[in-house]
């Protein structure tokens, strides 16, 4: 069976939208694969969720299969992710054409980091996408960004891109 795709762009944010009418969750994530995995293994928690999701390839079109595991099985794997988490505050809300942003906050070494995703249903949809304003420069395509990345290099990343 061939895994699901996921389509989507990313982007930096610099200034934070209205929020009023989007819903909030807090998210923590943690890597199980090392950096030169090609394939990407991942435990999220979102508010009382837990997930086990693999995704492989690269760029804004990946394959990627998720499944719910139990509380206890998260906690279980979680100590196998330390040094490759991520924490964030996640804002999910609507855009034109019936598409769904979602605004992540980063908490503890990546602050202030701030990012926006959108999923399409279609290559073409995502080429053709026209960001909003508050929308600032698209890295879908930066590794950097990737939140395994991120996970990775903490701190050190997110001080040089303030420049210091």
């Amino acid at each position: 069976m061939e895994p699901s795709l996921e389509i989507e762009r990313k982007f930096l944010v610099t200034t934070l939208p209205d929020l009023a009418a989007a819903s909030r969750s807090s998210l923590r994530q943690g890597y199980l694969t090392v950096p030169e995995d090609s394939v990407e293994v991942r435990l999220r928690q979102t508010d009382g969720t837990f997930i086990l999701c693999v995704k492989s390839g690269e760029g804004i079109v990946r394959g990627e299969r998720e499944i719910e595991i139990s509380e206890a099985q998260f906690q279980l794997l979680w100590p196998q992710t330390e040094g490759r988490r991520v924490e964030k505050t996640r804002w999910t809300g609507g855009l034109d054409q019936g598409l769904t942003f979602e605004l992540d906050i980063f908490g503890g070494a990546l602050a202030p980091l701030m990012m926006v995703e959108v999923e399409f249903r279609s290559e073409a949809e995502a080429h053709q996408f026209v960001a909003p304003d508050w929308f600032g420069r698209d890295v879908s395509t930066d590794r950097r960004f990737g939140n395994k990345s991120l996970a990775l290099s903490g701190a050190s990343f997110i001080r040089e891109l303030s420049g210091g």
